[in-house]
């Protein structure tokens, strides 16, 4: 039987052929499963066997480090190649292609999402970021004046926009709820949020992971929380699908917000939306649809003509997510960045932005700050002289750079950033 290391550079060697069929990825993975009798490798964080294999599936600059996959992510060349060859479809033919044939697709990809995430495809609605998905349910819930939504100041500031719009649009009081950063014991966001609900609360809107800092909120909690006092929760899921494991039945949420081109790598301009089915006759859609759709997920997606290029290539992305698989996916992005946190971690002059002893709380996300660094100089730092791609993050408690690899960043990337954070934390940065 040959060898693993053997099939893996089999595998490459034929990669550049084989990547032009879309379900390539997922049929290799059976096939290496099939022929080493082992799984995929195991479940090593560190098998840079298999980790080489996933980082030859992107077409990416590696003359650009890219820690800054937080707010879009690359999309692995299946994915690339099922938008191309389904844009070009569309255009042989569009009013044909595009209505009568792809179109229809979609609810194969409907079902694909809900599968993995453990609903119904009648809970799931296709849309092209978390925005738009959770201003359905934001500005489709009805509310009256004097009625009060419990958020958080670390929430999405587009999220707060749309809260804020129906404040002054109709009376509503939007509540802000703070938290301590690093968070130590998730329950005290649980008791801050409790001790925040009062009679006139009609909804909490609260981060699975906080896009600012990484940090992973017990939402479960905190859906349990609304429950008991019987208050619908929205739970905005931008930087957690497919980041690492879990399903709705893990949240018990009502709704769920997601983008789609950030942790799972769908093409850019996809999002889902989840509304628990009894939920879906009372929420009005962002664009109007008829009387008859009111109990339908598809209400939502009522949005107008739209490439369905870029909808139908989510079956791959979720294809070559589930060939990684999400338990290795975030054993792998905590395993990068130990790579340079346990270099810093013990330097006075250096903040994390979570706990970064606890797995729990954070994934792939991380916000560092190194005292006297503004972000912004530290951000343009690493760039400029050392072409890493970084985003500074402020905020009116805390600062930092946010630092977010994926599943195609190699060790040498991050050792070579981790090189340069030691340098600044120890000298600074000359002027």
């Amino acid at each position: 039987m040959p060898s693993r290391r053997q099939l893996l550079q089999s595998a490459l060697a034929f990669a550049p052929a084989m990547l032009v069929n879309t379900s390539v990825l997922s049929k290799t993975t059976a096939w290496i499963e099939s022929a080493n009798g082992r799984g995929l490798y195991g479940s090593g964080a560190a098998d840079e066997d298999f980790w080489r294999f996933i980082q030859q599936s992107y077409d990416i600059d590696r003359a650009i480090t890219n820690l800054n996959n937080g707010g879009v992510a690359p999309s692995p060349r299946t994915v690339m190649n099922a938008v191309h060859q389904l844009q070009q479809q569309t255009n042989n033919l569009p009013a044909m292609e595009l209505w009568q044939n792809l179109e229809p697709r979609a609810e194969t990809v409907r079902s694909d999402l809900a599968t993995f995430f453990g609903v119904s495809a009648n809970e799931i609605a296709i849309t092209r970021n978390a925005s738009e998905s959770l201003q359905n349910v934001q500005m489709g819930m009805p509310l009256s004046k004097g009625d009060e939504v419990l958020t958080s100041d670390q929430d999405y500031p587009r999220m707060l926009t749309a809260w804020d719009q129906r404040s002054r649009r109709e009376g509503i009081t939007v509540k802000k709820v703070s938290f301590k950063v690093p968070v130590m014991d998730e329950d005290d966001v649980v008791q801050a949020f409790a001790d925040a609900v009062t009679t006139r609360t009609k909804v909490m809107h609260i981060s699975h992971v906080v896009f600012l800092t990484g940090q992973i909120l017990p939402v479960r909690k905190l859906c349990n929380l609304a429950r008991s006092k019987n208050i619908p929760c929205i739970v905005d899921g931008a930087h957690s699908f497919a980041h690492f494991p879990f399903m709705q039945s893990d949240l018990e949420c009502d709704y769920f917000g997601t983008s789609l081109h950030k942790w799972l790598s769908g093409p850019i301009g996809t999002g889902m939306l989840y509304v628990a089915e009894p939920k879906i006759k009372d929420i009005w859609p962002l664009m109007a649809a008829a009387k008859e759709s009111d109990g339908n997920i598809r209400k939502f997606e009522e949005i107008g003509t739209h490439p369905a290029a870029l909808h139908n290539a989510l079956s791959e992305a979720v294809a070559f997510a589930n060939a990684i698989g999400l338990e290795r996916k975030a054993k792998r992005l905590r395993y990068l960045h130990s790579l340079w946190t346990d270099r810093l971690k013990n330097y006075d002059n250096v903040w994390f932005g979570t706990n970064i002893n606890k797995e729990s709380q954070q994934c792939g996300i991380r916000l560092v700050n190194i005292a006297g660094v503004t972000p912004a100089k530290l951000s343009a730092h690493l760039m400029d002289k050392h072409k890493i791609f970084t985003v500074g993050i402020t905020h009116d408690q805390f600062q930092g750079i946010r630092v977010t690899p994926n599943v195609y960043t190699t060790p040498e990337e991050i050792h070579r950033f981790g090189d340069v954070m030691e340098e600044v934390a120890k000298n600074g940065i000359a002027n």
